[in-house]
């Protein structure tokens, strides 16, 4: 076979493979999502007792059939990029792999092979197949909303830790091992259960002081949820004003750009 007939079916394949904007490559990913969802179910129902006990040849051999499947796809994703490496790690490269590997894991250690819902990842494509930018934009301002944020988080997570150590410390010393306040860590894991409103209820206060103790760090959640979601929701509104600058040339765009007006450039909004 000639290299250009090579080149014209790499080129077939990469068309069905990544374009999900072509009728062929929609309907690759929709029979690819239809693929996935059988692996779940079969992962799943294989987790319970009774159908693992009668059917759990049967799931085992469908999910060995798909994950065959998928790793003649993940050859063929390789085989027709010439960046190769960069696709094998990026986000999609490494969950496509991960993907795979649980079923290959679980023939040396048992269980593992339920990981495969880690395969949940890829649904995510839905929205490029079907078009869906504005939801891919809106999820592109919570991530970096996400990460301007993080300095800011990072500091008031320090903060509510330091917090929950001297709380779960004062009720240590004020309850004692006979309230069921055994040790420090112990207090810290109440603090941290009634902090997050869990309440598992499996140690409780029973001293007066303890109880004002309790009912302060319960009062407290409230501040705990309240502040990192103003914040996010700060550098959010943040993200959501001015213009886009363009990743290639710098231009700047107006926010509703999905093209560098001067370049022409995709951008990501």
């Amino acid at each position: 076979m000639s290299k250009e007939s090579i080149k014209r079916i790499k080129n077939r394949i990469y068309v069905i493979i990544f374009k999900s904007n072509t009728r062929k490559g929609k309907l690759f990913d929709v029979a690819l999502l239809l693929v996935i969802l059988v692996n779940l179910l079969a992962v799943m129902f294989d987790s319970v007792e009774y159908y693992h006990d009668y059917y759990g040849t049967v799931l085992r051999i469908v999910e060995w059939v798909i994950t065959g499947l998928f790793i003649i796809e993940y050859f063929f994703r390789i085989w027709v990029l010439n960046r190769k490496a960069k696709y094998i790690f990026s986000f999609y490269g490494i969950v496509y792999l991960l993907a795979i590997l649980p079923s290959f894991i679980g023939l040396f250690i048992a269980g593992t092979h339920l990981l495969v819902v880690i395969i949940t990842l890829r649904l995510l494509r839905i929205f490029s197949i079907f078009q869906m930018n504005n939801y891919t934009r809106q999820g592109n301002i919570l991530i970096r909303s996400l990460l301007s944020s993080w300095s800011k988080i990072s500091v008031f997570l320090l903060s509510v830790i330091a917090v929950i150590t001297v709380l779960g410390t004062l009720m240590y010393l004020i309850e004692g091992a006979e309230n069921g306040f055994s040790n420090i860590p112990i207090s810290i894991y109440w603090t941290i259960v009634t902090i997050t409103t869990v309440g598992y209820g499996d140690i409780s206060p029973v001293t007066p002081m303890g109880q004002i103790i309790a009912s302060i760090t319960m009062m407290l959640c409230y501040a705990i949820i309240a502040v990192p979601t103003g914040i996010i929701t700060a550098e959010a509104l943040n993200q959501n004003k001015g213009n886009i600058a363009c990743p290639r040339c710098r231009t700047e765009n107006e926010k509703e750009s999905n093209y560098c007006k001067k370049c022409g450039e995709k951008i990501i909004g």
